[in-house]
């Protein structure tokens, strides 16, 4: 499993957890810096930046993708959209939540959500 990494630095231990959530090794972790300019277009600030990772258009057709979203929602929306047209589906995304009564701040691996599944699902409801 390949993960692209749009968020803080992921930890041994959550990479562990992640590991042992998927099942699998994690094979490559793509680091992507957010600096974003708020004065500046999203949308031409995230195709830059996608387009700076080392990953060509076959590699997120045909690999299997982790996607740790930003923080920032109208970056991750942006992404989203932009993905979808790049790998052909929605990616499965990683959910951090704060660790419950940690003396420091610190996240673990909350969730994987599937979103193309969750599209899928929804084409049935109506």
């Amino acid at each position: 499993m390949n993960i692209v990494n749009f968020a803080h630095p992921l930890s041994e231990k959550q990479r562990t957890q992640l590991e042992t959530l998927l099942a699998q090794p994690i094979a490559e972790v793509v680091a992507a810096t957010v600096h974003f300019e708020i004065e500046q277009p999203f949308v031409e600030q995230v195709l830059t930046l996608l387009d700076s990772l080392p990953i060509t258009s076959e590699r997120w057709q045909t690999e299997s993708w982790l996607i740790v979203l930003p923080s920032l929602n109208y970056i991750s929306a942006i992404l989203l959209a932009e993905l979808h047209g790049r790998m052909g589906h929605f990616p499965t995304i990683v959910r951090l939540r704060p660790v419950p009564n940690a003396l420091v701040t610190e996240y673990e691996i909350a969730e994987i959500i599937n979103l193309q599944a969750i599209r899928l699902s929804a084409r049935s409801r109506r």
